[in-house]
């Protein structure tokens, strides 16, 4: 079985709700058109097909609509999903959502507070050959903000961890706006460390111990209240799906809980973590993202994919 998560980038529909950005506004100044639409649905249908997952995370979904007509794009390119979640964010732009080949036996939505400053957490119960599994879809506050905001959504996230039983199995997935080793990037940073050093990713969630080294495989298995996150499976020069000003950053992540590495039910598969890296998802040595015209008049090109990389991970009975 294989999970992944994917930001695919503003994923916008054709119908005008208000909340749109301006480049996204449908038949607006920037030429959002239904053959613009169309051609960022094909195309990130056409990376989803090839990730090839059994279960999906997606990010930056604007509506039910759009996703639904995302999943059937995907169908039309020879992959079935049957089953999908979303949670919409009120006055959010972009929400998150989840495709699935294994039934939901239930889906909720978490809002992290009620000021629509972010976004839900969406946790699906997926049935594998009738083992529970729950996913929890996470799009953390951006770094525009401080670190105080994105620990708000991991404080959020982890009273509904501690809710669960300690044998419950979860992963976390999703862009968390937090780079695996955020504890480490962002000291020097005037701007998000405004937390005396603590972050959400790795101290809230407990993906470092009270040194700050990371938990491993290992210490997973033997340590209660902590979890594991797989970009350490990776050689270091390969732990980034996002560039910014040149520089790699790993703000997508996938964390997985102690049940996941007990030897009994469902468990992660050591050493299966990796990037979805094809050439046709770079440009001039750089992530091909969707590709925007800056010159007057400002417009979509209909070219490009996303400015993340999809990753993921496999899971066994």
């Amino acid at each position: 079985m294989k999970i992944a998560t994917y930001n695919v980038e503003n994923l916008f529909d054709m119908h005008y709700d208000g909340t749109e950005y301006e480049e996204y506004i449908p038949n607006g100044d920037w030429g959002w058109t239904n053959e613009m639409y169309r051609a960022k649905l094909i195309n990130t249908a056409t990376v989803i097909r090839g990730i090839g997952a059994d279960i999906i995370g997606l990010q930056e979904i604007e509506s039910e609509s759009a996703l639904k007509d995302l999943k059937a794009e995907i169908n039309r390119q020879g992959l079935y999903y049957p089953y999908y979640a979303f949670a919409k964010t009120r006055n959010s732009a972009v929400n998150v959502a989840l495709l699935s080949r294994y039934p939901i036996q239930s889906a909720l939505k978490h809002p992290v507070n009620y000021s629509g400053k972010y976004r839900d957490i969406l946790e699906a119960k997926i049935l594998i050959e009738e083992k529970p599994l729950r996913v929890f879809v996470n799009h953390w506050k951006s770094k525009g903000g401080p670190e105080s905001e994105r620990i708000v959504c991991a404080k959020r996230l982890l009273q509904r961890l501690n809710e669960l039983p300690e044998d419950e199995p979860y992963v976390l997935v999703g862009d968390f706006n937090s780079h695996y080793e955020e504890h480490k990037t962002f000291l020097k940073s005037r701007k998000h460390n405004n937390t005396d050093g603590i972050t959400g990713i790795n101290h809230i969630l407990g993906t470092v111990n009270k040194e700050g080294n990371p938990i491993t495989y290992t210490a997973l298995k033997n340590t209660q209240g902590v979890r594991y996150n797989l970009w350490y499976e990776l050689d270091k020069e390969k732990r980034w799906s996002h560039q910014f000003r040149g520089h790699g950053e790993g703000l997508d992540n996938i964390i997985i809980s102690q049940a996941l590495a007990d030897g009994i039910g469902i468990d992660y598969i050591e050493g299966s973590f990796d990037r979805y890296t094809p050439d046709y998802l770079f440009a001039k040595g750089k992530v091909y993202r969707w590709q925007q015209s800056r010159r007057y008049p400002k417009h979509h090109l209909g070219e490009g994919y996303s400015d993340h990389l999809p990753i993921y991970a496999r899971f066994k009975l």
